[in-house]
C-alpha cells in the first residue's frame, strides 16, 4: 500500500487548529520547565509553568472565537477589538500564574497596584504569538480557498470555452445535406437520401455525443471524420476527391476528438462547392520531434487576404474555433498556421505529440 506525505497545513482544519494548539502549549510548558531546571528551581516549581500553559490554552481559546466571529471585518478594525481582550487574557494568566508563583517565590508578590498592572503585562508577548499564529494560519487557509476557487473558475471557463467552440456546428452543412436530400426525395432517389439520412445521423450522434475536454486518437479521429465525408461525398460525387497520407505512427497519437472536421468543412465550403469540377482535398499526419503535426489541405482557389498572415475578416469561423481550441488546450506548445500554396490552402496543427499505448 502506497504510503504519501501530508504537508501539515493538508491537515483538516479543526484538527489542525488542535494539533498547533495544544502541541503549541505544550511546548511552552516544556520550554519552562527547562528554564527552571536550568536556574535551579525547586523540584515542585514545574507547577508554575504548566498552570501557565493551562491557562493559556483556556483563555486563548476564547480568542479563538471571537476572532472567528469578527473575522469578516477589515483587518485594522479587527485589530481594534482584539487589544482589550488581549491584555485581558494576559492579564488573567499573570494573576493565575503567579498566585502559584508566590508558594516559591515570597518576592514575586505585588507591592501595589501599579506593580499588578506591570505583571499582567508579564505574558502579553505569549498572547500576542499565538494571536498572530492563529491569523497567520487562518490568513493561508483564505488564500489557499481563493486560488482554489480561481482555479476552479478558470478551469470551467475553458471547458465552457471549449464546448461553445466545439459545438458551433456550421448550420450550412446541415442545410446543404438537408436540401441535398429533399433533392433526393424529389428525384425518387429514395435508396441515396435514406443513406444520407442515416449518414448524417450517425455522424451528428457522434458529434453530440463526443466530449470536446477529452482526447482519441488520429484513427478514431479520422474514422469520425469518414462519417461526416461521405455524406459530403453523396452530394458532390465525384466532384470530390480525397487523399490521405498518415505516418504509420501518427495512428495511435492523441489529440482533441473533431479537431479536423471544421477544417475539412471549411476547405469543401470555399474549395469544392464553388467549383464546378470540383476539388481535392488532402490529409496529412507527421510526427516531427516531440510534436504531432497535422495538415488540411485543397487545391482551391486560395485566399488573397491571407497574405497579410491573418485570416480573412467575416469568415473562417471553422478556422478561428479551432485555433481558439488549440490555444485554450495547449497555448505555446500548439501551433495554427494557415497559408496560401501555389493553388490551394494549407492549414497546419502542431500538437505535443502523445501517443496511446498499445494495451489501452
Amino acid at each position: 500500500m502506497a504510503i504519501t506525505a501530508t504537508r501539515p497545513f493538508d491537515l483538516p482544519r479543526e484538527r489542525l487548529f488542535w494539533v498547533l494548539h495544544l502541541g503549541g502549549w505544550l511546548a511552552y510548558f516544556g520550554l519552562g520547565y527547562l528554564q527552571s531546571v536550568a536556574y535551579g528551581k525547586p523540584a515542585g516549581y514545574w507547577v508554575v509553568p504548566m498552570t501557565a500553559a493551562v491557562t493559556g490554552s483556556l483563555v486563548t481559546l476564547g480568542l479563538r472565537y471571537l476572532l472567528r466571529g469578527n473575522w469578516s471585518l477589515p483587518p485594522r478594525r479587527l485589530l481594534a477589538i482584539m487589544v482589550v481582550p488581549i491584555l485581558a487574557s494576559s492579564a488573567v494568566m499573570d494573576l493565575i500564574t503567579r498566585r502559584v508563583m508566590i508558594e516559591f517565590c515570597d518576592t514575586c508578590v505585588p507591592m501595589n497596584n501599579a506593580a499588578y498592572i506591570a505583571y499582567s503585562l508579564s505574558y502579553i508577548y505569549v498572547v500576542l504569538a499565538w494571536v498572530g499564529l492563529y491569523m497567520g494560519v487562518k490568513y493561508y487557509h483564505q488564500l489557499q480557498d481563493e486560488t482554489r476557487r480561481a482555479l476552479a473558475s478558470r478551469t470551467m471557463a475553458h471547458q465552457a470555452q471549449l464546448k461553445m467552440l466545439r459545438y458551433q456546428l456550421n448550420p450550412h452543412f446541415l442545410f446543404n445535406t438537408l436540401n441535398a436530400i429533399s433533392t433526393l426525395i424529389l428525384d425518387r432517389d429514395n435508396p441515396t437520401a435514406n443513406r444520407m439520412v442515416q449518414g448524417l445521423s450517425s455522424f451528428l450522434r457522434h458529434s453530440l455525443d463526443s466530449d470536446p475536454m477529452q482526447r482519441v486518437t488520429l484513427r478514431q479521429e479520422l474514422d469520425a471524420l469518414t462519417l461526416y465525408l461521405d455524406i459530403e461525398k453523396m452530394r458532390f460525387t465525384e466532384r470530390l476527391r480525397i487523399e490521405t497520407d498518415i505516418e504509420e505512427d501518427c495512428w495511435r497519437a492523441l489529440l482533441p476528438s473533431l479537431l479536423l472536421q471544421p477544417l475539412v468543412e471549411n476547405a469543401i465550403k470555399y474549395a469544392v462547392a464553388k467549383r464546378v469540377e470540383g476539388g481535392l482535398l488532402r490529409i496529412e499526419a507527421r510526427h516531427d520531434g516531440e510534436q504531432l503535426v497535422l495538415r488540411v489541405i485543397d487545391d482551391g482557389p486560395g485566399c488573397n487576404a491571407l497574405e497579410n498572415g491573418d485570416l480573412p475578416p467575416g469568415k473562417g469561423v471553422g478556422l478561428r474555433n479551432t485555433r481558439e481550441r488549440l490555444a485554450v488546450l495547449y497555448g505555446d506548445s500548439g501551433g495554427f498556421t494557415v497559408r496560401n500554396r501555389r493553388q490551394g490552402i494549407e492549414v497546419e496543427l502542431r500538437l505535443p505529440f502523445e501517443a496511446k499505448g498499445a494495451g489501452e
